[in-house]
C-alpha cells in the first residue's frame, strides 16, 4: 500500500508532468475513488511531453501552496512573481530539426500529413490511406510530439466502422488493426495511454463482433477492459456517455456486458456505479418541475422471468414494466453533473444553435424563396431589364449555376486522383473538397467573396491571395463547425462571483479548476480534428474562387449615345486584374461595376456569416485557447499574426494554468448585454433611405464636384501637376465614399436584425493582449455612428450624481471636454433647448447636435437626458445608456508613471490639478511658438500655418507618438487633418505636414523626456535580444561546413542562427511574442496567377529593427490591456456593468463614481508592482542560455547604442590589448583591471571538428562610471554607420568570443519622484 506522503507527492508529480494539453487533476471528473487510483487516472487521460520540455515550462507553478496563500487582494496578487512560459528558441531552416523544436514547432509538412489523414478519416473517405500516413508518423522521430490519444481514438473508431458498415469482408482485418491498435495504447508503447472513448469504442467493438468466433477471441474480454479502465481511476458514467455511443441501445447493451462482468469479477463498487449510470439514463430531465408527470410510454420486462411449473404450464408474473434506457437523458444528466451548472435555456440557446447551424442553408432559403416571388408573379422568364437587379437575384444565379459546377469538378478532381499512382499523394485535393457540400461550397464562396470587397486598400475589389486564403479558412471552419455541430455539447456557464475574490489564491484555483473541468468535458466529446496550412488553404480557395469567376455574371445596359438605342451585353460579375500597391505589382479580384453599386445599395443580409454577427446568448467562457465564445464556429483566444510562436506559447501557458485571469477577463467583457438603440436606429434609417450625406454616413451618390480642368494644362507643367494631383484625390474619395457606405451597410442591416433582441460581443485579444470584439461589422469598438446605435440591455436608475454624469458626458461627447466638471455642467445646461431641439426634431430641427465631435452618440445621450428630464423623477429614470470615463493619453499616463515623471504627470492628468490638463492643447501652443518665430524669418510654409495649428492638428500625432509613430507616419496623420480643415491648397499639405511633423516630435520629445528614457531602455534590450543566439547552438555553428564541404562563414552563420524574438510576460500571465521575422514567402501556383504567401511555420531569422522599434509601443499596449483586464475583473466582482474600449471603460452613469474608484484602485496596484523590474529579471532569466557574439558587439551601431546605454564589460588587461588591436572603438566599452576575470566566453575547436569547447569565466558588468578603468586612452568616436557587409572577414580577436546576454541588459532607468498614489485624488485621471 503506498503512503498517504508518497502518494500525494505522487499525485502532484504526475498532474504537474501531465500539463502539455490540458491539466487535468483527476480528482475533478472520476467517481470517488482510492486515492492512488487518482493521479494514475490523471496520466492516463494525457499526452506525455517531451523528456526535455521540462526546461522550457514555467518559471513556478501559479497553484502552488507556498505563492498563492498571503495573497489576498489585488495588489498581493500583482506583486508575486509572475509565472513565465519559457519556451525554446526555434531553430533556424538549415538545421536539422529535433524532437524538442517539433513538440513545440511542428513544420508545414508534419501539419498537411494530418490534415490528409482528418480529411481521410471523415465520413470513411479513405481510411487506408490515412491510415498509411498515420503508420509513418508513429515510425518517425517527431511522433511523441504530434500524435496524441484523440488521433489513436480517431483511428479505432474508423477501424469499427470500416469493418462494420464499409468493408464487412474484410471485417476480420480491420478488427484485427483495432486490438493492434488498442493494445500499443494499453502497455504505453508509443507513451499513448487509453482514455474514457479508447475503452468506450472497445466495448463497442465487442458488443458488435462478439458473435463472430475469429474476431472476439483476440479480443480482450469485457471483465478485463474493466479491469483496465478501473485500475486507470477512468469514470464508468464517462465511458457509457461517450459520443461513440450512437444508440441507446448499444449504450444499455454495455451497461448490462459491463455489469454481469462486475458481478462475476465481485466488483461491488463498479456495481453500484453502473446502477446509478442506469437509473440517469432513465430518469428524464424535466424542466417544468411544477407541472404533472406525463406517464412515459413503458416496455415490459423481460419474459425469461416467467416460470414453468411441472405441469409444463407457464406462470406468468404480474405485469412488470421499466422505462427504455436512454442515451440522450444521460448525457444531459452527465452535462449537468460535469459542468454543475444548468444547461442554458432550450429556447434561447436553440435560437443562437439556429443562427450559427444553418446559415448557408437560411441563405439559400432566402435567395430560393425570392425567385420565386419573381416566377409567381409571372417575371422569372421574362426580360431580365423588368425585373428588379437586385443583388439577392444575382446570388440565387450565382449558386444554382456554382452548385452544378462544383459538384462537376470536385467528381472529377476524385476521378483523377483515383487513377494517381505517382506523386505527393499529400498534395491531392479530392478529401478536403469532399468534406462539405457542394451546395455549401458555393456559398461559402459568394459570401466571403462579396464581403472581401474593398478590403486591403483595394478600392471595389480585393487582393488575390487574401481572397483565396480567406475562402479556404472559412471552409475549414465550415467543416469544423458540422463537427461540433453533431455532438451536441452543452453549453458550460463558468464564472460566478463566490466567495473569493478573483486575485486571492483560493478564487484563482477556483477558476482554474472550474475551467480544467469543463474544458476537459468539452474536449472529450468533440472530434479530433487539426489545423490547415496556409498553402492548403490557397489551394482549396483557388478552385472555388476561379469557378465562381467562371459562372458568375450579370447583365448590363447602356444607352448609345448616337442613336439612344439600348444595349446589352452579358459580363462576368468578376474579374482578374493587377494594381500596383506600395510600388508592388498585386493581383487583385474586382468587381463588375454594376455589382459594386448594388453592393453599396441593397441588404446585405445574405453576406453575413454568424461569426460576423452578436451572438443571442451570452458567448461560450472561454477555456482553452480555441475553446470559446461561438458555439461553433471555432475561434482563437488570440488573432495571431502567421506567427507560430505565438499560437506555441499561448497554448502552452493556457496548459500550465497561467491563463486564468486572462480568461476570465474576455468572458466579462463578452457577458455584458447590448441592445439596439431604436430611436438611433429611426433616424439613420431614415438619413440613409434619403440618400444625403449627415454626419458621416455618406452619400448614396458621391456629392464633391469634380476638379475643373484648367485651361493651361497644357503649357502650365504646375498647373497640370496640381489638376492631376487633385483628380487623383477626388477619385480616391469618390472610392473610399463607395467603401464607407458599404460599411454602413453592413452595421444597418445587423442593426435591423437585432432589434428588440439583448445580444452579446464575444472578445477575444490581439497579441499584445488588448481585447476586441470578434465581430467585425457592430460593435462598441466601431466609429460614433456603431456606438450611437448601440445601448445597454440592462436598465439602472440614474440618481442624482448619474443625472450629473449624463450631462458632463454630453459635453464630453459634444467636444467641451477641457473645462471643469461643473463647467460642463453649465455647457449643458445653457444648451438645454438645443438639447430638447435634438431630441425631439433630430431632422427638422436646428441640427445642434450634427455639430458634436461625436454626433450620433450626442444624439443619443440628448434624447436620453430628454427622457430623464421629462420623466416624473429624472433621478429614478431607468436610464440604458454607456457612459465613458476616457484616459488622458493614456500610454504617456503609463510612462509617467513608470518613470516616476512628475512633469510628464502633471501634463496626463495624474496629478493632482484644479483644471484637466490638456497635453495636445499644451504642444500645440509649443508647435505654434515655433511657426510663430519662422514666420517672422520670412518661412513661406510657416507664414501658410499660422493660425492653423490647431489641437485637433497634432492630437493623433501626439497620442501615437509613445506608441512608437515614426516621422513618416507623424506627416501623414499631420497631412490627413490639414487636408480636413479645407482652408490650406491641397498640393501644399504634403510639404506643410512635413514641416509641423518635425516640430512637433521635437516638442514632445522636451516635455515627456521620462517617457524617452524608457523608451530608450527598452529598445536596447530589444537589440540585444535579437542579437543572441542560444549556448548551446555555438558548437554546430562554429563547425558549421558548407554543401561543398568548405568551412562556413561565420558571420553569415550567426546572422541566420539569430532567432530569438522579443518575449515578455504580462502581470496577469499572458506570454506576449514579438512576430516580427524577415519576411520568407512562398510561390503558389493557382490556376488563376501565381501567388505569395507567408507561411508561419517556416523558421525565419528575427527582424532586428522592427523588434526593436516595435518593443516600446507593444508592451505599453500590453499594460494599458493588462490594467483594462484588471479593472473588468473587479468591476465584475462588486457587480458593476462594464464595457471598454481599450483606454476608454464604459458603464452605466450611476456606477461612474465606484467605476471610477475602481480605475484608480487598479492603475495603483498595478503601477505599485515595480513592473521594469520584473521587466529586467524576467530578461535576464528568460534569455539566460543565450549569448551575444563579440563580432556583433563590435559593429558601430550596437556598440553606440550600448555606449549611450552605460553598458560596461569587465575584460582582463591582455584581451583589452588584443581587442583594441583589431578594433579601437570597443575600447570605450571596455573596464580593464587585473583584479577582475573577463566577462567574455572563449570558444575553441579543435583541428578535427570535435564539439566546441566552451570556457565559461565569471562575469561582472558595470554600469559606465566614467572612463574606462586602467586606461588612459580618449574615448574614440564612433559613428553611426550601416553595418559592415555580409562579406567582411571578422578579425580573429573577435571571431570565437562570446558575451551572455543577461549580463550585457542594462539596468532600467531610476524611478522618480512622482508618487503614483497621488492620482487617487486627481479628478481628471479619467473622465
Amino acid at each position: 500500500m503506498i503512503p498517504r506522503n508518497s502518494t500525494r507527492r505522487l499525485e502532484t508529480t504526475l498532474v504537474s508532468y501531465s500539463r502539455r494539453r490540458l491539466p487535468r487533476p483527476a480528482r475533478l471528473y472520476s467517481t470517488p475513488s482510492k486515492r492512488a487510483n487518482a493521479p494514475a487516472a490523471a496520466f492516463a487521460q494525457l499526452q506525455v511531453p517531451h523528456q526535455d520540455a521540462f526546461r522550457f515550462t514555467t518559471q513556478k507553478d501559479p497553484l502552488t501552496e507556498e505563492d498563492m496563500p498571503f495573497v489576498n487582494d489585488m495588489r498581493g496578487f500583482l506583486h508575486r512573481r509572475i509565472p513565465y512560459t519559457i519556451l525554446p528558441t526555434p531553430l533556424p531552416d538549415h538545421s536539422n530539426s529535433t524532437a524538442l523544436s517539433t513538440y513545440f514547432f511542428p513544420d508545414s509538412p508534419t501539419q498537411d500529413q494530418l490534415a490528409v489523414m482528418d480529411a481521410c478519416l471523415h465520413n470513411l473517405y479513405d481510411v487506408p490511406r490515412a491510415k498509411q500516413i498515420f503508420e509513418q508518423l508513429r515510425k518517425s522521430s517527431s511522433a511523441e510530439s504530434i500524435l496524441e490519444a484523440r488521433i489513436y481514438n480517431s483511428f479505432l473508431q474508423a477501424y469499427i466502422e470500416m469493418a462494420s458498415l464499409k468493408e464487412p469482408n474484410d471485417r476480420a482485418l480491420w478488427v484485427e488493426d483495432a486490438w493492434s491498435l488498442y493494445e500499443a495504447m494499453e502497455n504505453g508503447s508509443e507513451n499513448i495511454h487509453p482514455t474514457a472513448q479508447t475503452y468506450a469504442i472497445m466495448l463497442l467493438a465487442r458488443l458488435r463482433f462478439s458473435s463472430d468466433p475469429i474476431d472476439s477471441n483476440a479480443a480482450p474480454s469485457p471483465g478485463k477492459l474493466l479491469s483496465r479502465l478501473t485500475a486507470r481511476g477512468i469514470s464508468i458514467q464517462d465511458v457509457i456517455s461517450d459520443r461513440i455511443f450512437t444508440s441507446s441501445n448499444e449504450a444499455s447493451e454495455v451497461i448490462r456486458l459491463l455489469s454481469k462482468a462486475a458481478i462475476e469479477m465481485n466488483m461491488s463498487r463498479v456495481i453500484a456505479e453502473l446502477g446509478r449510470v442506469e437509473a440517469m439514463g432513465t430518469d428524464h430531465l424535466d424542466p417544468l418541475n411544477d407541472v404533472p408527470e406525463v406517464t412515459p410510454v413503458k416496455k415490459l420486462a423481460d419474459v425469461s422471468k416467467d416460470t414453468v411449473d411441472e405441469s409444463g404450464n407457464i406462470t406468468r408474473l404480474a405485469t412488470v414494466e421499466e422505462i427504455p434506457f436512454n442515451l440522450d437523458n444521460l448525457r444531459k444528466h452527465l452535462a449537468q453533473i460535469t459542468l454543475a451548472r444548468r444547461v442554458l435555456p432550450e429556447d434561447v440557446a436553440a435560437r443562437q444553435k439556429l443562427l450559427e447551424a444553418s446559415v448557408y442553408d437560411v441563405a439559400v432559403e432566402r435567395l430560393k424563396h425570392e425567385a420565386k416571388i419573381f416566377d409567381d408573379i409571372g417575371l422569372g422568364h421574362v426580360d431580365m431589364g423588368l425585373r428588379r437587379a437586385d443583388l439577392q437575384r444575382w446570388m440565387w444565379d450565382w449558386h444554382q449555376k456554382l452548385s452544378v459546377r462544383l459538384e462537376t469538378e470536385i467528381a472529377d478532381i476524385v476521378a483523377a486522383e483515383a487513377k494517381q499512382t505517382r506523386g505527393d499523394k499529400s498534395a491531392r485535393l479530392g478529401p478536403f473538397m469532399s468534406l462539405v457540400k457542394p451546395e455549401t461550397l458555393s456559398l461559402i464562396t459568394i459570401l466571403e467573396v462579396m464581403r472581401l470587397n474593398s478590403t486591403g486598400g483595394i478600392a471595389d475589389g480585393m487582393k488575390l491571395a487574401r481572397a483565396l486564403l480567406t475562402v479556404g479558412r472559412a471552409v475549414e471552419n465550415e467543416y469544423k463547425a458540422q463537427m461540433c455541430k453533431r455532438n451536441n455539447i452543452a453549453i458550460p456557464s463558468l464564472h460566478r462571483v463566490g466567495d473569493h475574490s478573483f486575485f486571492t489564491g483560493l478564487g484563482y484555483r477556483d477558476l482554474h479548476a472550474r475551467r480544467v473541468t469543463a474544458a476537459k468535458y468539452i474536449q472529450d466529446n468533440e472530434e479530433w480534428t487539426t489545423e490547415w496550412t496556409q498553402l492548403l488553404r490557397v489551394r482549396v480557395g483557388s478552385i472555388l474562387v476561379d469557378c465562381l469567376m467562371d459562372v458568375a455574371t450579370v447583365e448590363r445596359t447602356a444607352l448609345d449615345k448616337r442613336t439612344g438605342e439600348e444595349l446589352k451585353e452579358r459580363q462576368p460579375a468578376f474579374y482578374h486584374a493587377y494594381e500596383y500597391v506600395r510600388g508592388q505589382k498585386l493581383g487583385v479580384i474586382r468587381l463588375n461595376p454594376v455589382v459594386a453599386d448594388r453592393l453599396a445599395k441593397d441588404p446585405l443580409r445574405e453576406t453575413l456569416h454568424p461569426r460576423h454577427l452578436p451572438m443571442l446568448i451570452k458567448p461560450k467562457p472561454w477555456l482553452a485557447p480555441d475553446q470559446g465564445g461561438y458555439i461553433y464556429n471555432k475561434t482563437s483566444a488570440m488573432r495571431f499574426k502567421d506567427c507560430q510562436e505565438q499560437q506555441s506559447y499561448l497554448h502552452h501557458a493556457s496548459s500550465l494554468g497561467n491563463l486564468e485571469l486572462v480568461y476570465a477577463g474576455l468572458d466579462v467583457l463578452g457577458s455584458t448585454p447590448w441592445q439596439i438603440n431604436r430611436k438611433i436606429f429611426d433616424v439613420v434609417l431614415q438619413v440613409w433611405n434619403s440618400g444625403e450625406r449627415l454626419c458621416k454616413i455618406p452619400p448614396a451618390v458621391y456629392d464633391k464636384p469634380e476638379p475643373e480642368k484648367p485651361e493651361n494644362y497644357h503649357t502650365d507643367v504646375q498647373a497640370k501637376s496640381i489638376y492631376n494631383q487633385r483628380l487623383k484625390s477626388h477619385v480616391q474619395d469618390k472610392a473610399n465614399n463607395h467603401s464607407e457606405r458599404c460599411s454602413v451597410n453592413y452595421k444597418i442591416e445587423i442593426s435591423r436584425a437585432f432589434l428588440g433582441d439583448a445580444f452579446y460581443l464575444p472578445h477575444n485579444l490581439d497579441f499584445r493582449g488588448r481585447a476586441y470584439p470578434i465581430p467585425p461589422h457592430l460593435s462598441h469598438i466601431g466609429d460614433d455612428l456603431a456606438r450611437g446605435l448601440l445601448m445597454f440591455a440592462e436598465a439602472k436608475p440614474l440618481g442624482e450624481r448619474g443625472l450629473r454624469w449624463l450631462k458632463i458626458h454630453l459635453a464630453n461627447l459634444y467636444g467641451f471636454d477641457k473645462g471643469s466638471f461643473d463647467e460642463r455642467v453649465a455647457f449643458v445646461t445653457n444648451h438645454l433647448d438645443d438639447v430638447y431641439d435634438s431630441a425631439q426634431n433630430p431632422l427638422e430641427g436646428r441640427r445642434w447636435w450634427t455639430k458634436a465631435d461625436d454626433p450620433w452618440q450626442c444624439l443619443a445621450i440628448s434624447m436620453e437626458l430628454h427622457a430623464a428630464l421629462e420623466s416624473e423623477d429624472p433621478h429614478a429614470y431607468m436610464s440604458t445608456i454607456p457612459v465613458h470615463q476616457d484616459g488622458t493619453c493614456n500610454g504617456l499616463q503609463h510612462y509617467a508613471a513608470l518613470g516616476g515623471d512628475g512633469k510628464g504627470a502633471a501634463q496626463v492628468n495624474l496629478a493632482v490639478t484644479d483644471r484637466p490638463s490638456d497635453v495636445y492643447t499644451y504642444v500645440a501652443s509649443m508647435v505654434e511658438k515655433i511657426v510663430q518665430r519662422d514666420a517672422d524669418n520670412g518661412e513661406e510654409i510657416a507664414q501658410l500655418l499660422l493660425g492653423k495649428i490647431s489641437r485637433k492638428v497634432v492630437k493623433q500625432t501626439v497620442m501615437t507618438t509613445v506608441y512608437g509613430v515614426t516621422y513618416v507616419g507623424a506627416r501623414e496623420q499631420i497631412e490627413k487633418q490639414l487636408k480636413d480643415r479645407e482652408d490650406i491648397p491641397e498640393e501644399q499639405c504634403w510639404a506643410a505636414s512635413a514641416y509641423l511633423a518635425k516640430n512637433v516630435l521635437h516638442c514632445i520629445g522636451d516635455l515627456f523626456s521620462g517617457a524617452k528614457a524608457i523608451q530608450t531602455w527598452l529598445n536596447v534590450c530589444a537589440k540585444l535580444i535579437t542579437k543572441g543566439v542560444p549556448k548551446e547552438r555555438l558548437p554546430e555553428i562554429l563547425n558549421s561546413k558548407r554543401a561543398n564541404g568548405r568551412a562556413e562563414r561565420i558571420a553569415t552563420r550567426i546572422r541566420q542562427e539569430q532567432m530569438a524574438t522579443v518575449v515578455w510576460t504580462t502581470p496577469l500571465g499572458l506570454p506576449i511574442v514579438q512576430p516580427y521575422r524577415k519576411g520568407k514567402r512562398r510561390q503558389i501556383m493557382t490556376s488563376l496567377q501565381t501567388v505569395y504567401i507567408s507561411d508561419p511555420t517556416a523558421p525565419t531569422a528575427v527582424n532586428g529593427i522592427k523588434q526593436a522599434s516595435a518593443f516600446p509601443p507593444n508592451f505599453i499596449h500590453s499594460l494599458d490591456a493588462t490594467h483594462m483586464m484588471l479593472t473588468g475583473l473587479e468591476c465584475r466582482t462588486q457587480g458593476i456593468t462594464f464595457a471598454s474600449v481599450h483606454d476608454s471603460y464604459w458603464t452605466h452613469a450611476c456606477s461612474i463614481d465606484q467605476m471610477s474608484e475602481v480605475i484608480r484602485d487598479t492603475f495603483i496596484a498595478l503601477h505599485s508592482s515595480d513592473i521594469l523590474r520584473k521587466l529586467e529579471a524576467e530578461f535576464r532569466e528568460r534569455y539566460a542560455d543565450h549569448v551575444v557574439p563579440l563580432m556583433v558587439i563590435r559593429k558601430k551601431t550596437i556598440l553606440k547604442t550600448l555606449l549611450d546605454a552605460g553598458c560596461r564589460i569587465s575584460v582582463s588587461r591582455d584581451m583589452a590589448t588584443e581587442l583594441e588591436q583589431e578594433n579601437a572603438a570597443v575600447g570605450n566599452l571596455l573596464d580593464v583591471t587585473d583584479a577582475e576575470a573577463s566577462t567574455i566566453s572563449t570558444i575553441t575547436v579543435d583541428d578535427d571538428a570535435a564539439p566546441a569547447t566552451i570556457e565559461e569565466p565569471v562575469v561582472a558588468i558595470k554600469r559606465s562610471r566614467g572612463r574606462p578603468l586602467g586606461s588612459s586612452k580618449k574615448r574614440i568616436q564612433v559613428e553611426q554607420s550601416d553595418e559592415e557587409s555580409e562579406d567582411e572577414d571578422v578579425p580573429a580577436a573577435f571571431r570565437n568570443k562570446f558575451i551572455k546576454l543577461s549580463h550585457l541588459i542594462p539596468p532600467h532607468p531610476e524611478k522618480g519622484t512622482f508618487a503614483v498614489e497621488t492620482i487617487r485624488k486627481s479628478l481628471y485621471f479619467f473622465s
